[in-house]
């Protein structure tokens, strides 16, 4: 019993604690319980010891007031930094300096070696070896800051925007030098409207044009535009819509003619229709040797503009019960309206220039031919063919002034391309979108008058027998 004693003296102060958490958990409850927070299954609160003090609540401790002095400024938050722009550019500020820095180093290196060290001269040589040093110091740079995969991008993409450059140079050299050397015969009127028929090659340039060749080559271009137009689109349309053996068959041909040599086309018209059928010389036999030549490069070119139709547009137009005939002309070509556009230009830039079949077919003459069944009809090509063979200066000056027309008249045909057939899928003009509402409103008119006959119809079947109505029957949406 003795032993006992020590025990309940050492447990006192901790029942004692107990006690007082007790005590304030107790006075939370009856705190809710005073608040109405706790429900009827909330446990009872303990009884309160009085001689334990109640705890007041605490109450906060309020913000210290800064009082601003007189010219002092207290710094406040930051104000947020503008989200920058992230650059989508592949194009970096170390490649441009890569670029720049290996063209530099290697037009040194190249000078040195033509100047100082070997024994190399000439122009195509200089430029030969400049551009291998470029390509090898360029890769050499670009090794030093990106691995292998990356360097071998780098160089495939340095060589294949040097190939480009190189041809969008030589494209400007040829237009630039052939303006150029024109300009002698531009400026004077007579250039475009007389022709060679009193003028010798010892005239000035005061005297003489090319009327004759620009007449002759618009007729000659206008037959084979109708000729191959018709026929080209036709045979596209033959390719992608009636699928089988016939039709690879016929698509085989199309891409082997494609490569055809002019001065073939140009034979074949001259042994089947002027030596077989003892046609003359004339811009009609010319027609048919450009046609050969264009007719290809359209049917090629109308064939991969009507495969990106979406076949779901064919699929919907079948649904509302048009038949294939009707899909074509109101679906598949207006939609594949500015590729087909193109594709007609393509082919009318390959038959405008050809000479080859225009001389062996068409003949020479110095006067303007406006009937192509008979007689020779010069085009520009041959013209300018026919000129530069002259040894005079004003003979060559007239080459060039007939071959700069050639370019322009091209151009022109290029920008009335896009102006036709640069519209998107499903852009109307104003004319078209002007039919579409007028068509719309008498569609309107039709839906209106059938419900009111379909009403009359109604109210006919609920009349005596005497009472008889005609319903018309409906009319489809294509107006079948």
């Amino acid at each position: 019993m003795t032993t006992d004693a020590p025990d309940s003296d050492t447990t006192a102060p901790e029942s004692a604690g107990t006690a007082t958490t007790g005590t304030a958990t107790t006075g939370t409850a009856t705190t809710g319980a005073g608040t109405g927070t706790a429900g009827p299954d909330s446990v009872e609160p303990e009884a309160v010891d009085p001689t334990v003090p109640a705890t007041a609540p605490a109450t906060p401790t309020p913000a210290p007031q800064i009082t601003k002095a007189p010219g002092t400024v207290i710094p406040g938050p930051a104000p947020a930094a503008a989200e920058r722009r992230r650059s989508t550019s592949t194009v970096r500020q170390t490649d441009l300096l890569g670029l720049l820095g290996s063209a530099a180093a290697s037009l040194s290196l190249t000078w040195l070696f033509f100047a100082r060290i070997a024994p190399f001269s000439g122009a195509l040589g200089f430029v030969v070896f400049w551009y291998a040093l470029f390509i090898a110091l360029y890769a050499l740079l670009v090794s030093f800051d990106e691995d292998g995969p990356v360097v071998r991008d780098k160089i495939a993409s340095a060589v294949v925007h040097s190939i480009a450059v190189l041809l969008l140079v030589a494209l400007l050299f040829v237009v630039v030098y052939t303006l150029w050397s024109g300009r002698r015969a531009i400026p004077h009127l007579n250039f475009f409207t007389q022709d060679m028929s009193v003028t010798g090659p010892l005239d000035p340039l005061s005297a003489g044009g090319i009327k004759h060749a620009v007449v002759g080559t618009l007729i000659e271009i206008g037959i084979a535009l109708v000729l191959t137009v018709p026929a080209g689109l036709l045979c596209a349309v033959f390719l992608n819509e009636v699928p089988g053996r016939y039709a690879r068959f016929v698509r085989t041909v199309v891409e082997a003619m494609t490569a055809l040599p002019s001065i073939v086309a140009g034979l074949f018209i001259y042994a089947t229709v002027i030596l077989a059928l003892n046609v003359p010389k004339s811009g009609f036999a010319a027609s048919l040797a450009i046609s050969v030549m264009m007719l290809p490069i359209i049917i090629r070119a109308s064939d991969v503009v009507i495969r990106l139709v979406p076949g779901t547009l064919r699929e919907a137009s079948y649904a509302l019960g048009s038949p294939r005939w009707r899909t074509v002309w109101h679906v598949v070509l207006p939609t594949a309206r500015s590729g087909l556009t193109t594709a007609v230009i393509l082919g009318t830039a390959r038959g405008i220039g050809e000479t080859s079949p225009v001389l062996l077919t068409a003949g020479f003459g110095a006067s303007t031919n406006y009937d192509p069944s008979q007689n020779p009809m010069v085009s520009l090509p041959l013209a300018t063919f026919e000129f530069v063979k002259s040894p005079q200066p004003t003979m060559i000056a007239r080459g060039f002034g007939a071959a700069s027309v050639l370019l322009v008249l091209v151009l022109v045909l290029f920008a009335l391309a896009r102006v036709l057939g640069g519209r998107d899928a499903g852009q109307l003009s104003r004319r078209g979108t002007h039919r579409r509402v007028v068509a719309s409103r008498r569609d309107t008119r039709r839906f209106t008058e059938r419900a009111a006959a379909r009403d009359g119809y109604s109210s006919a079947s609920a009349a005596p027998a005497f009472r008889t109505t005609t319903i018309q029957p409906a009319q489809g949406v294509d107006g079948s």
